[in-house]
């Protein structure tokens, strides 16, 4: 079983950011619009469960995301499955649709700019992506995926680059709760 072992962090200077990144060897991908298409459970109340479900689409590619429940509580650790759907503009249309015909409820939408970004440090590759969300600011995300027996592992090593990269507080919200403006997160799905 894989997890995804990740955190946010708001950044009021993201050039200087970016310029530390670099520095330290980084590299950025090419920009990509993210839409992420947010749903509850027909039977399972996700805002109790603390889970996720999505129809990701990333330019033309489209994915099926579940994020399992919240395992830590110094970052967002969980189990997480994605599959990808078919490309193009109607596939997450589609999707939706098929979801919604299921008892699926749609939630909202949230989308983003995001410029991935990668870096080995301290022998390890990480995943990073520089967040511009509408109405809601500057994020850098860093993420780790590990097995079951590196969870540890992963959350110290996100935590010390954290420490390195002088980075502020973490954001324990999801985007979906900061554009709702949820600050229990325990809400989100009672907004709407």
């Amino acid at each position: 079983m894989l997890y995804e072992v990740e955190l946010k962090f708001p950044l009021s200077d993201p050039g200087e950011m970016q310029s530390r990144l670099v520095a330290m060897g980084a590299i950025a991908d090419s920009p990509v619009e993210q839409i992420d298409r947010y749903f509850n459970h027909p039977v399972r109340d996700f805002r109790v469960t603390n889970e996720a479900f999505r129809i990701r689409s990333a330019g033309k590619t489209n994915c099926l995301t579940y994020k399992g429940p919240v395992l830590d509580r110094e970052t967002k650790m969980r189990h997480e499955i994605e599959i990808p759907i078919a490309d193009g503009l109607e596939a997450p249309l589609q999707m939706s649709q098929m979801l919604i015909l299921m008892g699926f409820r749609s939630v909202h939408e949230v989308r983003k700019h995001r410029t991935p970004w990668s870096i080995v440090w301290q022998d390890r590759k990480y995943e990073l992506a520089l967040d511009v969300v509408p109405s809601i600011g500057t994020f850098l995300e860093i993420e780790l995926v590990v097995d079951d027996a590196g969870r540890a592992a992963a959350r110290d090593a996100i935590l010390n680059l954290a420490v390195h990269l002088k980075l502020p507080e973490p954001e324990r919200r999801s985007y979906l709760e900061l554009v709702l403006g949820v600050t229990d997160p325990a809400n989100v799905l009672r907004q709407t």
